[in-house]
C-alpha cells in the first residue's frame, strides 16, 4: 500500500514499532490476522482464567468457618460456567458475526437496551484492564523489598503503554507475544491441582463425610435457609470467574474460518479449563484445610501446603514459579478488554451511540483509536485508583452481569417468539432462561452487597456513559434527518438545472475528454446530497469552465464492513455503483466524466497514493470537495463529525495543487 510513496521519517519510525500497513487486495489477509481456537482461547480467554487467582479465593472467604461447604458452592460454579458458555454458543449460532451482549439487547429487546448492554460492557473491559494490570503489579511487586514499591504505579503505567502499542501492531501479533506467558500458568495450576487430588486422594471420602456434617451442622445451627444463604453468598462472591466468557461472541470478527467452528471450540477450551481450574482449587483449599492469611492469597497457602514434604531444590523452585506465572498472566488478562473493548466500541459507533470515527481502522486493520482510548482511560483510572486493587475489585463485580442478564434475557424473548419456527425453541429456552435466572441472582446479589461499597460508582459511571450515548445518538438522528432534507433538496436543484443546460442521449454519447479545458476533480463519500450539490455549485460556480469532470471516492474500510473477502467485495461492488451514478447525472449536465476509486482505512493517504495517475494527463486540474456546514454549531462537533476535506487541503497544498472547499449548507 505504500508503494510510490518516500515515506516521511515519522512514518518510518512508526513501522518500526507498529508495523508495515497492511494489504487490502492480499486474499490472505484475512487469514494472516484471524486467530486459531488455541491462540483465541488464550487472547480472549485469559480474563476468565486469571480470574481463578481471586474468584475462587472470594467464594472461599465469604464460606466463614463452614469450609467444608466449599464443594457445593464449587458444583455451583461449574453449572453456571457451563449454562453460560452453553447460552453463549447460541449467541455465537444466532450473530455468527459477532456483538455478543451488545447485539443480542439491540436486535432481539431494543437498542437502547442494547446501548445499556454495550455501555456496561465498555466499562467492564476498562476495568478489566485497569484491575489486570493492577493486580499483576501487586503480584509482581510482592516478590520485590518494600523499599521498591513506591515504583508500582510507574511500573503498571509503563505496562499499560506496552499494551496500547502491542495492541496497536495486530490482534494476533500481542496474542502470540503473550502465549507463552499463558501456557506456562496452565502447566503448573494442572500439576498443582493434579499432585493436590493424588497426594490427599485417601482424605477424599473423609472430605466428602465432613461436608455432609457440617451441612447437617449449619442447618440445625443457621436452619436450612441460613446455610442456603451461605452457600448462595460465596457463589455470587465468587462471580468474578465468571467474567471474560461472553468475550468470544464479541470476538467473532477476529476467528479463522469457519468462525461459528472456531468460536464452539474456543468456548469449549474456555469453559473446561475455567471448570477445571475452579473446582480443583476449591477442593484443594478444603483438601488442605487452608487458613486464610492477611499477607499471602490462598493459591500461595495452597502452594505452600502441598509442596511442604518436598525437598528445597524442588519445591520452592516450583511455588515461585507458579506464583510469578499467576502475576504475569494478570497482564496477559488486560489482553481481553484490549481485543473486545475496541470492538464493542466500533459496533456503537456504527450504530451511531459513539463518535463514529471508532468504527475506523488503520492501516493495520486495527481499531487504533478504540486501543488509545481503552488504554488512556485505564491509566487515567490507574492514577485516580493509585492502582488500588480492592477499590477495582468492587467496581469490577457489577458491570459484566448487567450483560449476562440482558443477554439472556434477550435470548429468552427470541425462543418464546421462535416456538413456532425452531424444532428446539424449548431446549434454547431452558437453557437462556436458567441462564437468566442465575446471572439475573448474581448481579442483584452483588449490587446489594457491593453498593455501599463503592459499587454505587460503578452504576454512576456506566449511567454517565449511557447518558452520553443517548445524546450522541440523538446528534446523528437530527443531522440524519437535516441530510436527507439535503438530499431532496439537491435532486430537486438539479432539475432546475437540468431544465435550463440538460442534454439528451445523442449528446451524451458524444460527449468527449477535452484535454485543453479545466478539470473538475470532485471527492465524494457515497451517492448522496453531499456529493450532488458539491457538482452542482461546482457546475454554477465556475460556468463554462471545467468541461470535464472526474469524481474521486475513496471507500473507506471499517470495523462495519472488515468482515472478510465476500464483505470487502460486496463494498467494492457499491462504492463502483456510486460512481457510475455521479458519471450519468453529470453527463445529463452535458459534461464529460469520469471515475477513480479505490478503497481504504486512510482516505488521505489514498488520494496522495492516486495523485500521480489522477493528474497524469490533466493539464489543469482543480480538486472540489464539500464540508457540511450546520446552522446551529452543536457542542464535540469536532469530536462527531470528521473533516477530512482540510486534511486533504493542507496535503494536496504541499505538492502544488490547488483544492477549493465547498460548503454545503445542511437545511434545519
Amino acid at each position: 500500500m505504500r508503494k510510490g510513496i518516500k515515506l516521511p521519517t515519522e512514518l518510518k519510525f512508526k513501522e518500526v514499532f507498529i508495523g508495515k500497513a497492511r494489504s487490502l487486495s492480499d486474499k490472505g489477509t484475512f487469514h494472516k490476522i484471524s486467530l486459531i481456537a488455541f491462540l483465541a482461547w488464550i487472547g480472549l480467554g485469559a480474563d476468565g482464567i486469571s480470574s481463578s487467582s481471586y474468584g475462587p479465593e472470594e467464594a472461599f472467604r465469604y464460606l466463614g468457618q463452614h469450609h467444608s461447604l466449599a464443594l457445593f458452592v464449587a458444583l455451583g460454579t461449574i453449572f453456571t460456567i457451563l449454562i453460560i458458555s452453553t447460552s453463549y454458543k447460541q449467541i455465537i449460532k444466532l450473530f455468527p458475526h459477532g456483538g455478543g451482549g451488545y447485539f443480542v439487547a439491540s436486535k432481539l429487546l431494543s437498542p437502547t437496551l442494547g446501548m445499556i448492554s454495550g455501555s456496561a460492557l465498555l466499562i467492564d473491559y476498562l476495568l478489566t484492564i485497569t484491575l489486570s494490570i493492577s493486580s499483576g503489579a501487586d503480584a509482581i511487586f510482592s516478590f520485590l523489598p518494600v523499599s521498591l514499591h513506591f515504583l508500582k504505579l510507574v511500573v503498571a503505567v509503563a505496562a499499560l503503554l506496552f499494551l496500547i502499542i502491542l495492541n496497536m501492531r495486530g490482534v494476533k501479533e500481542s496474542v502470540i507475544f503473550l502465549t507463552p506467558i499463558f501456557v506456562l500458568f496452565m502447566i503448573t495450576h494442572v500439576f498443582l491441582i493434579c499432585y493436590v487430588f493424588y497426594a490427599r486422594s485417601s482424605d477424599l471420602t473423609t472430605t466428602i463425610t465432613e461436608t455432609s456434617t457440617d451441612l447437617h451442622a449449619s442447618i440445625s445451627q443457621l436452619g436450612i435457609f441460613g446455610t442456603l444463604f451461605i452457600i448462595l453468598k460465596a457463589y455470587s462472591m465468587g462471580a468474578g470467574t465468571f467474567t471474560g466468557i461472553e468475550a468470544v461472541s464479541n470476538g467473532m470478527p477476529i476467528l479463522r474460518e469457519p468462525r461459528q467452528v472456531t468460536a464452539r471450540k474456543t468456548m469449549n477450551l474456555m469453559a473446561l479449563s475455567l471448570s477445571f481450574l475452579v473446582f480443583g482449587l476449591l477442593m484443594g483449599y478444603s483438601l488442605y484445610k487452608v487458613q486464610i492469611n492477611p499477607f499471602k492469597t490462598l493459591n500461595a497457602v495452597l502452594l505452600d501446603a502441598s509442596t511442604a514434604g518436598w525437598s528445597k531444590i524442588i519445591g520452592y523452585p516450583f511455588v515461585t514459579i507458579t506464583l510469578i506465572s499467576e502475576a504475569a498472566l494478570l497482564f496477559v488478562a488486560a489482553q481481553t478488554g484490549f481485543l473486545d473493548g475496541p470492538r464493542i466500541m466500533a459496533n456503537m459507533a456504527a450504530d451511531q451511540w459513539l463518535p463514529k470515527r471508532f468504527a475506523s481502522l488503520s492501516d493495520r486493520l486495527v481499531n487504533q483509536r478504540g486501543v488509545i482510548m481503552m488504554g488512556a482511560s485505564a491509566i487515567v483510572l490507574m492514577i485516580i485508583s493509585r492502582g488500588s486493587v480492592s477499590l477495582l475489585v468492587v467496581l469490577y463485580s457489577i458491570n459484566v452481569f448487567i450483560t449476562f442478564s440482558l443477554s439472556q434475557l434477550g435470548m429468552v424473548r427470541h425462543w418464546w417468539h421462535s416456538r413456532n419456527k425452531d424444532k428446539d425453541w424449548l431446549k434454547g429456552l431452558l437453557v437462556n432462561g436458567i441462564g437468566l435466572v442465575l446471572t439475573t441472582f448474581i448481579l442483584i446479589s452483588v449490587i446489594i452487597f457491593k453498593f455501599g461499597e463503592g459499587g454505587w460508582a460503578t452504576l454512576v459511571i456506566t449511567g454517565t456513559l449511557a447518558f452520553l450515548a443517548f445524546r450522541i445518538r440523538k446528534h446523528y438522528y437530527v443531522v440524519k434527518c437535516r441530510l436527507q432534507k439535503l438530499r431532496l433538496t439537491s435532486f430537486k436543484h438539479f432539475d432546475e438545472i437540468y431544465l435550463r443546460q440538460g442534454i439528451d442521449e445523442k449528446q451524451i454519447k458524444k460527449l468527449q475528454y477535452k484535454p485543453d479545458d479545466p478539470t473538475a476533480i470532485i471527492l465524494v463519500s457515497g451517492f448522496g446530497g453531499t456529493g450532488m450539490t458539491a457538482l452542482m455549485k461546482v457546475i454554477e460556480t465556475f460556468p463554462g469552465t471545467c468541461s470535464n469532470i472526474i469524481f474521486l471516492r475513496i471507500g473507506v474500510i471499517n470495523s462495519k464492513n472488515f468482515r472478510g473477502t465476500r464483505e470487502i467485495d460486496h463494498f467494492k461492488e457499491s462504492v463502483i455503483s456510486d460512481g457510475l451514478k455521479y458519471i450519468h447525472y453529470a453527463n445529463q449536465l452535458g459534461h464529460y466524466a469520469r471515475y477513480f476509486w479505490t478503497i481504504g482505512t486512510d482516505p488521505v493517504f489514498e488520494i496522495e497514493r492516486m495523485l500521480p495517475r489522477l493528474i497524469k494527463n490533466i493539464k489543469y486540474p482543480t480538486f472540489f470537495g464539500g464540508q457540511l456546514v450546520f446552522s446551529t454549531r452543536y457542542s464535540f462537533e469536532a469530536l462527531l463529525h470528521n473533516h477530512t476535506i482540510f486534511m486533504v487541503q493542507r496535503k494536496l497544498f504541499k505538492k502544488g495543487q490547488p483544492v477549493i472547499i465547498l460548503p454545503i449548507n445542511v437545511p434545519d
